[in-house]
C-alpha cells in the first residue's frame, strides 16, 4: 500500500502530493526538509526528505509507536500504551519513560524537556519530566481528549 502525505501551503492550497509507502499514522516535522513519519505496522520510524521525496533512514522499534513529536534533533515517540521514548535522529534511545495510559498513546508533544500526553480512554491529560516524574494531571470535565498542541505562551490545547 502506498500512502500520501500532503503538504498544503498556507491558505490551503496543495503544494506537493509526497508518496509515502505503508500505512503511515502520525507525522512531525524535523527541519524544514526533513519529516518523520511513525508506522505502527511496521514499528518504524521513516526519516523522509521532502526535497528529493526520498526515505533516508529507517529506525526500527520493538513496539507498535504511534504519537511522535520532536524537538532539538531528538524525536519523542509513544509506544503502545505504556512507554515513551525519546530517541535520536539515528534511532538511539535516549530515556525511555515508563507511563500509564488506558489506551494507547496517540497523541503527545515534546516541549521544554517535558512530555504532554493525552488518555483519550482514561480521560486525562498527563505531564512528565524527562524521568518519567507526574509534573502534572488534568481529568476535570474530559470526555476522550485526542490531539494537542502548545502556543507560544507555553499553554497547552487540547481537543476533546
Amino acid at each position: 500500500m502506498v500512502g500520501k502525505v500532503n503538504l498544503l501551503t498556507p491558505d490551503g492550497k496543495l503544494l506537493k502530493k509526497l508518496p509515502i509507502p505503508g500505512e503511515a499514522f502520525s507525522v512531525t516535522q524535523i527541519n524544514q526538509n526533513t519529516i518523520a513519519i511513525t508506522y505502527p505496522d511496521e514499528k518504524a520510524i521513516k526519516i523522509f526528505n521532502m526535497e528529493n521525496e526520498t526515505v533516508t533512514k529507517v529506525i526500527t522499534l520493538d513496539k507498535y509507536c504511534w504519537g511522535l513529536s520532536s524537538s532539538d534533533d531528538s524525536l519523542v515517540v509513544g509506544l503502545n500504551d505504556d512507554e515513551i521514548r525519546i530517541i535520536d535522529l539515528e534511532g538511539n534511545t535516549l530515556k525511555s519513560i515508563q507511563v500509564e495510559c488506558k489506551s494507547d498513546l496517540y497523541y503527545l508533544v515534546y516541549c521544554n524537556d517535558r512530555v504532554i500526553y493525552s488518555d483519550c480512554d482514561g480521560n486525562a491529560v498527563y505531564c512528565v519530566d524527562q524521568s518519567g516524574k507526574q509534573i502534572w494531571q488534568y481529568k476535570q470535565d474530559l470526555s476522550g481528549p485526542k490531539g494537542l498542541c502548545t502556543d507560544t505562551y507555553g499553554n497547552i490545547i487540547v481537543a476533546d
